[in-house]
């Protein structure tokens, strides 16, 4: 049986919330290994088969992505310069590696107990560009993240509306460390036809004070659920939430870029 997270809400009458809301999530069951030019709107229609899809989002491992992206860098055509062989030294690393996450990022922060933490081209700030060896299917080689993620989401979910006539919204989540806080949680690196966020700056809160600094990160938060419901080692990427419809829009929107933070107002790079 597969997993699947469901959670319900009641509201008391009168509140300015939907009287009563329900989110589940559950993983799609029988996707193959993903290997470059895969069709991922195909395959997830296929396995999907079945499933209402109609206001759904789709949230999808970056790493099926990037693998069909051909986003995979073998390390053995890889030569490491004067840089990465310094940091390679100083963090006790593979200085291959160490250049391919030189290569996929615009700024490292800092460098420390053998993680880089970077600014990537994105604009991300996360360890090592979000370059990872796990879940690969060839040895010795690294999944670097999609170029341009938001475009990845909105090509997938067009192919879906083409493939099942229903227009899902479509994440594409991946594991970011968090400051003040240990361990990871998946957030959204790429979303289409989502709002991603949840703006509360001038609505009330139930005592009537005006709120002018809360925003609830929609698109960070169907990613983290996601993850609940797979393991890392499930072979499962894609989940499907249902719930959210309220946040689900026809066209793309704006994606997951308009959750990065300027680097004006981010305290830690000051």
């Amino acid at each position: 049986m597969l997993p699947t997270l469901a959670v319900s809400s009641l509201r008391p009458a009168g509140s300015r919330a939907l009287t009563e809301r329900s989110l589940s999530a559950t993983p799609l069951a029988g996707l193959p290994e993903i290997g470059e030019h895969a069709d991922l709107g195909l395959l997830i229609a296929n396995a999907a088969a079945g499933t209402d899809l109609d206001g759904a989002v789709v949230v999808i491992s970056h790493k099926v992505v990037s693998k069909a992206e051909g986003a995979v860098v073998a390390l053995s055509g890889v030569t490491p310069g004067a840089e990465a062989l310094r940091l390679g030294a100083e963090q006790n690393r593979d200085a291959r590696q160490v250049q391919v996450i030189l290569d996929q990022s615009q700024q490292i922060l800092r460098a420390e107990h053998g993680v880089l933490i970077c600014v990537t081209h994105h604009g991300f700030v996360c360890a090592n560009a979000g370059v990872d060896a796990s879940n690969t299917a060839q040895t010795d080689s690294l999944v670097v993240l999609p170029t341009d993620p938001d475009a990845s989401a909105r090509l997938i979910r067009a192919r879906l509306r083409e493939l099942t006539g229903s227009s899902p919204a479509v994440v594409i989540a991946d594991s970011f460390g968090r400051a003040w806080r240990f361990a990871q949680v998946d957030v959204a690196i790429g979303c289409a036809g989502l709002e991603p966020v949840d703006d509360w700056a001038g609505r009330s809160d139930r005592a009537g004070r005006e709120l002018s600094a809360t925003a609830i990160a929609v698109a960070d938060s169907a990613a983290a659920a996601a993850d609940l419901v797979r393991a890392k080692d499930s072979g499962e990427p894609v989940v499907v939430i249902h719930g959210l419809q309220r946040f689900v829009t026809q066209a793309d929107g704006p994606g997951a870029s308009s959750l990065l933070r300027p680097a004006d107002q981010d305290l830690f790079r000051r």
